[in-house]
C-alpha cells in the first residue's frame, strides 16, 4: 500500500481519537509512533527519538518564544500589573458585548505576529472574562480567529512577509504584470475569503448575533448552571482561583511591558527579541520598587517557563508527526490525487481545498504552503485560471490549517493563552470554522466561474 494513503489513515486516526478522547499528545504520540513503524520496521523506536529530536533542533526558535511567553505572563502575573489592566479594562468593559467587542479590536491592533496576537491579548483579557462570567472557550475563540485570518489580511505583517516572497518567485505571477511580491498579495488580499468570512463571524458572535453552537453553548451552559469559566479538564491549566480585583495593582507595571513587546516587535519584526526586551524591562521596573524581589524574579522566570512546558510538549510531537507525514509522502499523494479534477473554473476552490486539507492534517501552514505554491502556479497557468484568486485560495488554504488544525501551533497557544484544555477549544470553535468554510468554497466556486 501507498505509504502516502498510509500517512492519510494515519492522520485521522489522529484527529478522530483526539476529538472523541479529547487526548491530543496521547494520539499525536501513538500516531508518530505507528507511523515510525511502518517507516522504519525494527529501528523505529531509534527513528522517532531521532524524529523529537530534529523537532526539537528545527523549532527551537518557536519553544523558546514559547517559554519566554510564559515567564513573561508570570511576571506580570506576579507584580499584579495585569490586574491593574483587568480593573480598567473592567470599567470599560462592563457588559459582555463591550468585553468581547474590546477582545476582537484588541485582535485587529496585535497584527504583527500570531503568537504576539494570542499570548499577549490572552493575559489582558482572562481576568475580565472570568468576571463577566464569559466561558473561557469564547476567549479561546477569539484569540484564534483573530490571529492569522487578521495577519494574513494586512501586508505589513509576518504572513504577508511569507506569502509576498513566495508568489513572487512563480513565473506567472510576475508576467501578470504585479511590480513587487507585496504588490501582487495586496490584489489577492480581497479574495482571501477564509478570513475575511471568519472575522465576521467572531465579529457577529461579539454583537450577539451569531448565536452560540455546539460546544460553545455547552460551555455557556456550564457556566450558567455551575458558575465555573472553564471545564474540570481545563483545571490543570490555572493554578489560581480567579478572586477579582481585591488587591490593587499598578496599571504601568503591565503596559510598559506590554508597550516594549509590541514596540519592539513592531520595529524588528522579531517576537524572541520583543519577549526578551519585555523580560528585561519588567527587571528594570519591578526590582529596584521591591515590586518583585531579586531572588523571586528569576524564580518567577524559570516557574513561567516550565508552565509552557504542556504546551510545547503537545507542539514538538505535533512537528514530529509533521515530519515523517511528509517523510511518507502524505503531501504528494493529495496532490497526485487531485491534479484529473482540475479545470480553469474549478482550480481556485480545489487549490482551497487542497492546502486546507495538507495544513490541516500535518499542522505545517507555511511548510504546505511552500511546497504546493510551485506545483500549483504553473497548473493554473497551463488550465488558463486567475492567478489572483489562485493566491488568495492559498492565503485562504493557509489560515484555516493555522485556524482549524488542533495540533497547529496558533490553535495550541490560543487555549494556552485562554488557559484551556486545547481540545476543548478546538470542539467548541468547530462550528464556527465548518460555517466559514462553507461560505469560502461557494465564494471561490462563484469567482471560479465568473472571473
Amino acid at each position: 500500500m501507498n505509504t502516502g494513503l498510509i500517512a492519510i489513515f494515519i492522520i485521522l486516526f489522529i484527529i478522530v481519537g483526539a476529538i472523541s478522547t479529547k487526548k491530543c499528545v496521547e494520539f499525536l504520540i501513538a500516531g508518530s509512533l505507528v507511523a515510525a513503524l511502518i517507516m522504519y520496521k525494527g529501528s523505529f523506536i531509534t527513528q522517532w527519538c531521532t524524529l523529537i529530536q530534529t523537532a526539537l533542533a528545527d523549532n527551537v526558535w518557536i519553544i523558546v518564544v514559547c517559554g519566554l511567553f510564559g515567564s513573561l505572563i508570570a511576571l506580570l502575573q506576579a507584580a499584579k500589573g495585569s490586574l491593574g489592566f483587568a480593573k480598567l479594562v473592567d470599567k470599560l468593559c462592563n457588559t459582555e458585548k463591550k468585553t468581547l467587542l474590546t477582545t476582537f479590536v484588541l485582535g485587529i491592533l496585535i497584527f504583527v505576529d500570531d503568537y504576539l496576537n494570542v499570548l499577549s491579548i490572552g493575559v489582558c483579557m482572562k481576568g475580565v472574562f472570568d468576571k463577566k462570567k464569559i466561558p473561557r472557550e469564547t476567549l479561546a475563540y477569539m484569540l484564534d480567529s483573530t490571529a492569522a485570518p487578521v495577519c494574513v489580511l494586512l501586508p505589513f505583517s509576518t504572513w504577508a512577509a511569507f506569502y509576498a516572497s513566495l508568489f513572487f518567485e512563480q513565473d506567472c505571477v510576475v508576467n501578470a504584470g504585479f511590480s513587487s511580491g507585496i504588490n501582487a498579495y495586496m490584489s489577492a488580499i480581497p479574495f482571501c475569503f477564509y478570513p475575511i468570512i471568519t472575522l465576521v463571524i467572531v465579529l457577529l458572535f461579539a454583537l450577539g448575533i451569531m448565536p452560540k453552537i455546539g460546544g460553545m453553548k455547552k460551555a455557556y451552559k456550564r457556566v450558567e448552571e455551575t458558575g465555573k469559566v472553564y471545564s474540570d479538564a481545563s483545571r490543570k491549566y490555572n493554578h489560581e482561583e480567579y478572586k477579582g480585583y481585591e488587591e490593587d495593582g499598578n496599571i504601568w507595571d503591565f503596559l510598559i511591558p506590554m508597550g516594549v513587546l509590541v514596540g519592539v516587535c513592531v520595529a524588528t519584526s522579531d517576537v524572541l527579541v520583543a519577549v526578551v526586551l519585555a523580560i528585561i524591562t519588567c527587571f528594570v521596573i519591578y526590582v529596584p520598587r521591591k515590586v518583585i524581589k531579586f531572588d523571586e524574579f528569576f524564580n518567577t522566570v524559570a516557574k513561567g517557563f516550565a508552565d509552557m512546558i504542556p504546551v510545547l510538549i503537545l507542539l514538538v510531537v505535533a512537528f514530529a508527526v509533521q515530519s515523517i507525514a511528509q517523510e511518507m509522502g502524505l503531501a504528494d499523494y493529495i496532490i497526485e490525487h487531485m491534479t484529473p479534477l482540475l479545470s480553469a473554473a474549478t482550480f481556485p476552490v480545489l487549490t482551497f481545498i487542497l492546502v486546507a486539507a495538507l495544513g490541516f492534517t500535518t499542522g505545517s501552514f507555511w511548510g504546505m504552503c511552500a511546497v504546493v505554491t510551485p506545483i500549483v502556479f504553473p497548473l493554473a497557468s497551463a488550465l488558463g485560471a486567475n492567478p489572483v484568486l489562485v493566491m488568495g485560495a492559498i492565503v485562504s488554504g493557509g489560515a484555516f490549517g493555522s485556524h482549524a488544525c488542533f495540533y497547529g501551533d496558533a490553535t495550541v497557544l490560543a487555549s494556552t493563552g485562554a488557559c484551556i484544555d486545547n481540545m476543548e477549544h478546538t470542539v467548541s470553535q468547530l462550528p464556527y470554522v465548518l460555517i466559514a468554510s462553507a461560505i469560502t468554497i461557494v465564494g471561490y466556486l462563484i469567482c471560479g466561474f465568473v472571473m
